[in-house]
């Protein structure tokens, strides 16, 4: 599905199946509530009010059922019914799968969603993962027209009135969010690498009126960022530390958003084998979803400063590749032991959250990654893997991911019992665990932690994104859409504000506010 616009309307206007192939999607339950005079116009002649009743009648979906409603030109199709505790009440993943599966083709398209009020940003984010940018596939290029797909939304319930100017623009800037990240993610490291990483950076830096700050190559060995140098010195492409900063007035704290970019990861003299190395182009998959959670956040307006942290390298083969044994200092002054090149993010993503902490003065650091492969034992191939040092944040990611369609679950925070798995004779800690079966995804985030320390006063969050970055051999664009709700309290856009952890709902007393900042922006 590359080569597609999707646009976003409050009304896709009437047209024929025939001219304009339609696919309408809800729960059951939802598209019952429906008024045929909403979608008749879509339908029409083709579709009358009974042919569309008795389709309605004929969904049994377990998971999910779908119907079609004239040839292959119109189709209905339905959501589960009910979604478990864990799961996000949108369906998200449901409705990325039915749009992929059951729309129609053609060049001009229409997606009519019918949700409540409150799905309708996660539903917008999964619409976009149906539709990824980046192909190399010589059909592709030699096509001129683009093909277009308008998706319009329905809402039942309360507040059903059509979304108005403000709520189309967030959910057109957080989709193109996605899908910017899925499409740094599915391109191939001969064709992102770290120059062209930067690149994309500084475009993105260019349309928000943003310089970004770049240290690169000797210059990070000097300054003492001993792992994004440790990891990305052996090759082509020289690695890099970059940073996009947001800094309105009437700010009241500093977030820094770090990403792990490492473009290709071929597990340095750890070397991954042949079944393990294909799709390690995806190993930047956490830099690439802070960058569109970036555009789109401060697009739609952040109050706060806003740091994004780029930690980019390629961890590659060469003469002058760290080795296991090697000793390196990192950016917080402490030495890791290398017993593994192959567990490198955590080395980038260590000097990044210190920059964060004694550079920028961030009092709430989340980093995000493709870590490990374990993350996808612990919490699945949807679940991103959270852990922080703040009980609060993890709830706040737990419920955020239920609300924007990535979803999150935590993993066990306990340095007192696992940090000692890192321990080394000859350095302040090696950086890979000596036991593989002892909490391996939550080790490597405490890695990370440490460097911070696990007494350091501010907010820590780490989420590991390894698995539910894609989806089969697709990027998914995760991320973006977990942040900008996760973060939405400290937004001017009302929509953000409703989908974050507190709810635009929430209210706190002047005081209260005034005595803590962050509670009540964000959690």
């Amino acid at each position: 599905m590359a080569n597609v616009t999707l646009e976003f309307k409050a009304s896709a206007g009437d047209s024929e199946p025939q001219n304009r192939p339609v696919l309408i999607i809800g729960q059951h339950a939802t598209l019952q509530q429906v008024n045929w005079n909403q979608i008749k116009g879509k339908l029409q002649p083709v579709v009358t009010k009974e042919i569309w009743q008795a389709a309605l009648s004929a969904l049994n979906p377990n998971p999910t059922d779908s119907c079609p409603l004239y040839l292959n030109h119109a189709a209905v199709a339905a959501l589960p019914s009910h979604v478990s505790r864990h799961n996000s009440p949108s369906s998200a993943h449901f409705v990325s799968r039915l749009v992929r599966s059951c729309l129609p083709g053609g060049s001009s398209r229409c997606i009519v969603m019918a949700c409540e009020r409150s799905d309708v940003f996660a539903s917008s984010c999964a619409v976009a993962r149906a539709f990824p940018i980046f192909t190399r596939r010589s059909s592709s290029s030699r096509r001129v027209e683009k093909k277009h797909v308008t998706v319009e939304f329905v809402i039942v319930g309360q507040e059903s009135s059509a979304l108005d100017a403000a709520e189309l623009e967030c959910i057109t800037n957080a989709t193109d969010g996605v899908r910017l990240a899925a499409r740094i993610v599915d391109t191939p490291c001969n064709e992102m690498n770290t120059d062209h990483f930067l690149d994309e950076i500084r475009a993105v830096g260019t349309e928000l009126g943003i310089t970004p700050v770049i240290i690169r190559g000797e210059e990070l060995n000097q300054k003492g960022f001993g792992g994004i140098y440790g990891v990305g010195k052996a090759a082509e492409h020289p690695p890099a530390l970059a940073v996009l900063s947001h800094k309105p007035d009437g700010a009241t704290q500093t977030i820094a958003w770090v990403g792990k970019g490492i473009v290709y990861d071929t597990g340095g003299l750890s070397i991954k084998g042949k079944t393990t190395m294909p799709g390690m182009k995806r190993d930047c998959g956490g830099a690439a979803a802070i960058l569109g959670a970036f555009r789109a956040t401060v697009k739609q307006g952040f109050k706060d400063n806003l740091h994004a942290v780029f930690c980019l390298a390629e961890n590659s083969v060469g003469p002058t590749a760290t080795r296991p044994d090697d000793i390196h200092t990192l950016y917080s002054g402490k030495t890791v032991e290398i017993n593994n090149t192959d567990a490198e993010g955590r080395l980038v993503l260590a000097d990044g959250v210190v920059y964060s902490s004694k550079d920028l003065s961030a009092d709430i650091i989340l980093d995000m990654a493709t870590l490990t492969g374990a993350q996808g034992i612990a919490t699945g191939k949807h679940h991103a893997a959270v852990m922080t040092n703040n009980e609060q944040w993890e709830v706040a990611c737990v419920r955020a991911g239920r609300s924007s369609g990535d979803l999150a679950h935590p993993l066990v925070y306990c340095p007192e019992l696992h940090f000692s798995e890192f321990t080394s004779a000859m350095a302040d800690m090696k950086n890979s665990v000596a036991d593989r079966e002892n909490a391996q995804s939550s080790c490597a985030g405490l890695f990370i932690g440490s460097h911070l320390g696990f007494d350091w006063p501010g907010v820590w969050v780490h989420v590991d994104i390894a698995s539910p970055v894609h989806a089969g051999e697709r990027a998914t664009g995760f991320g973006v859409a977990l942040l900008m709700a996760l973060f939405g309290q400290a937004s001017e856009d009302s929509m953000l504000n409703k989908v974050s952890p507190l709810g635009a709902n929430a209210i706190l007393r002047e005081d209260q506010m005034e005595r803590d900042c962050k509670r009540r922006r964000l959690v």
